[in-house]
């Protein structure tokens, strides 16, 4: 255990995805001095393998205001009006903040951005670098900044182990070697918990780590009975299990089949009804996966998904690729106002990590990464009007996070999937890692189907809980809360 000094920094801040890898460059153009707490080396995080894009209003047919009403669509009664309108108003300038740090957003022959059409979008408005390599391009360009800015401290190899509070702030972040760093506050931009069910399309870290810091720091936490479901995830292909086939295929034309070689659903509806039309196949017909055929779609389009499937002995310009839904994103998380202050003073939040209600049941396509950006930086100009550093009094956390196993992984697909039922979450509520009881509880405190949730038990909307997010606070039940 390390017994050196902490470091000491403006801004502490955990993940070097996306929206940790701005907010640290947002802090220290304001110059900030900034520790960016990293479990993985720069450029090798969630965010690198994300293959949607950025959803902002740029088209000459397009606006914020269609941009918003198609985000409350999607989140199925339940986004938070001013979430959504801080996002649809803030995405522009962001994707032109990151052509202007380098980012290559794909263009068409006269120089415009070329804009692509994603699931629940009513016009064509993300757009992408290098057509489903856009996390790559995006991670390689801000990591590079980040490694030339002085004031940027990075801490490389480092998991975060607990928050160090002080007097009721957090005031600091311990790792798991006992490295520590204190500073004025501590930005949370850790990624989702979707690794949590053991059929994913996410990286085995992506636990929700991050949750249970804040948690366990006294944070509350919110709409964690919702998680998204991606309906095109590889199945059944050895090295390729769970690798996500980006909704931007279908937008550019591809088909889903069932067994009989027919379409059955509209594969540009909202993530939750394709994720759900394709698990009513797959249960009627006692298979394994549908079929997605984009043998009409360019592949030079998308050519590091053609590459892959490829390299695992599938040929997408020849044949359909077998696909299933898996746990893909949390639209809960560390619930958080629109500058990304939880509810523990000093502990901020951003990503998919956080939830300040954008998302609402359903998250609309490739607004995520366009989040990370916007609310990034809200939250690290906010976070540097929080009181001067005063390195604290109180003794060093020693604590350390549980480890996920194969059983809550199992545990969680089948009684947290795609359908779920009382006695499934009630069992689940007695499982062994906190996080899994912590959803198990909010999905039993929504008695209806909304989104990514269904209840079998309860399968009808109930039009009272609108607006209404499931907040559970340490020590408590999850408590319905109407958030404007």
């Amino acid at each position: 255990m390390s017994a050196e000094a902490p470091i000491e920094a403006d801004l502490a801040i955990v993940g070097a995805g996306g929206a940790g890898l701005y907010a640290a460059l947002t802090a220290a153009e304001q110059g900030a001095r900034v520790a960016l707490v990293s479990a993985t080396p720069l450029a090798q995080t969630a965010s690198y393998w994300a293959q949607g894009g950025l959803a902002a209003a740029l088209g000459a047919d397009d606006s914020r205001e269609r941009h918003y009403m198609d985000t409350i669509a999607a989140g199925r009664g339940t986004v938070r009006p001013a979430a959504a309108y801080v996002l649809c108003d803030e995405a522009p300038a962001r994707v032109r903040d990151l052509q202007r740090r380098g980012v290559s957003f794909d263009v068409d022959a006269d120089g415009e951005l070329l804009l692509g059409l994603e699931g629940g979008h009513s016009t064509r408005r993300v757009a992408h670098a290098g057509g489903s390599a856009t996390g790559r391009r995006v991670v390689r360009e801000l990591s590079a900044a980040v490694a030339r800015e002085p004031r940027i401290q990075v801490i490389e190899g480092r998991r975060a182990a607990s928050l160090w509070l002080d007097d009721g702030r957090c005031v600091g972040v311990v790792c798991e070697d006992g490295t520590a760093t204190v500073a004025r506050a501590v930005a949370l931009a850790s990624g989702g918990a979707a690794a949590l069910w053991s059929r994913t399309t996410n990286p085995p870290g992506s636990v929700g780590s991050g949750l249970l810091l804040a948690h366990l720091a006294g944070a509350a936490l919110a709409d964690l009975e919702f998680v998204q479901f991606h309906p095109t995830a590889v199945v059944g292909v050895r090295g390729r299990e769970g690798y996500l086939i980006t909704e931007a295929i279908r937008g550019e034309g591809a088909h889903l089949l069932d067994a009989a070689g027919e379409r059955f659903v509209d594969e540009l509806a909202p993530r939750d009804e394709v994720a759900l039309a394709i698990q009513a196949k797959l249960t009627e017909g006692r298979v394994t996966s549908v079929a997605l055929d984009m043998r009409a779609v360019d592949p030079g389009h998308f050519p590091n998904v053609v590459t892959a499937l490829r390299e695992a002995g599938i040929d997408p310009t020849r044949e359909p690729i077998p696909v299933a839904p898996a746990a893909h994103y949390m639209m809960g998380g560390i619930a958080t106002d629109l500058l990304g202050r939880s509810s523990v003073p000093g502990l901020y939040a951003v990503g998919e990590c956080a939830c300040t209600g954008l998302h609402g049941a359903n998250r609309l396509a490739s607004n995520s990464l366009s989040e990370c950006f916007v609310y990034g930086r809200r939250a690290a100009l906010a976070a540097l009007e929080e009181p001067p550093l005063v390195v604290p009094d109180s003794p060093r956390p020693t604590d350390r996070l549980p480890e996920v196993t194969a059983a809550t992984r199992a545990a969680m697909w089948r009684l947290a999937g795609i359908e779920r039922t009382a006695a499934g979450l009630r069992e689940l509520s007695g499982d062994a890692h906190p996080l899994a009881r912590l959803v198990a509880v909010s999905a039993l405190a929504r008695r209806e189907s909304r989104g990514t949730h269904r209840r079998l038990d309860f399968p009808e909307l109930d039009p009272a809980l609108d607006l209404q997010h499931a907040v559970v606070r340490p020590g408590a039940e999850p408590a319905l809360e109407r958030w404007w």
